[in-house]
């Protein structure tokens, strides 16, 4: 589907089972912040997830910090990608890069194919001090603390680091660290979740987070797993709540 459909937004069912009425747009160039990979055409999202990626730009660019950039967030109805993501089905997700050596006013076609690289050494386990710092930390921060947002998936090694208080992260109330969940990859980028927005009565809210910053052993069980093999063949397609049916005929 290449639009969105009229009427009152709805996020219906979960993340990654669910699809999207009255989405809207974020726009391609914001305060603070640009969309990448707009040839995908999943910019779209619950007005709520816009809203949210209009207020951290608001707050990087008056902070001084340059663009970040936005990744993936929905399709016009949401519902399953036909590659990558197993979620960003609902509405209520966006991913934003890491990378802060960024160019404002890119070029559009200069968005499509981008090196964005890993804020990781090549060692998987060690931030890369001439990537990651207090910008990041900054941006992550300030993500973290909107009252919208659910939690925010991050790789493991990037938690850590955090939670040892790199680059002034230990400094202040550290309450914010509960919300990053450490994820495979995401090492380049971080993937914003929010909570259900009010008014959407089929949308499905995962489990409560576990009380603590997550600091703890639970963090250090991430990293002795192996990265899990990639896919050898097209994701299944999930069963999908009924309301989403009705959604390709609007």
């Amino acid at each position: 589907m290449t639009t969105p459909t009229l009427g009152p937004p709805q996020a219906i069912g979960g993340p990654a089972d669910g699809c999207l009425a009255g989405g809207i747009p974020l726009p391609a160039d914001g305060p603070g912040f640009e969309v990448i990979h707009l040839s995908r055409h999943r910019y779209f999202g619950h007005p709520a997830t816009v809203a949210f990626v209009e207020r951290l730009g608001r707050r990087a660019a008056a902070s001084g910090l340059p663009p970040f950039y936005v990744g993936d967030m929905a399709q016009p109805r949401g519902g399953p990608l036909p590659y990558g993501h197993a979620s960003h089905q609902s509405g209520i997700d966006v991913d934003i890069w890491l990378d802060l050596d960024t160019q404002a006013n890119l070029p559009k076609a200069k968005r499509e194919d981008m090196a964005l690289p890993s804020m990781l050494l090549a060692d998987g386990r060690t931030l890369d001090p001439k990537r990651f710092d207090a910008r990041q930390v900054e941006l992550l921060r300030w993500a973290a603390t909107d009252p919208a947002v659910d939690r925010i998936f991050v790789n493991w090694a990037i938690k850590r680091a955090l939670c040892d208080g790199a680059d002034g992260a230990g400094d202040g109330d550290r309450g914010w660290l509960r919300r990053l969940r450490p994820w495979y990859g995401h090492d380049d980028h971080f993937h914003v979740r929010l909570s259900c927005p009010p008014g959407s009565t089929e949308c499905s809210a995962q489990a409560p987070l576990p009380p603590g910053l997550g600091c703890d052993a639970t963090l250090d069980w991430w990293a002795r797993q192996p990265p899990p093999a990639p896919p050898s063949g097209p994701r299944p397609i999930p069963a999908l709540p009924r309301q989403c049916r009705a959604l390709l005929n609007r």
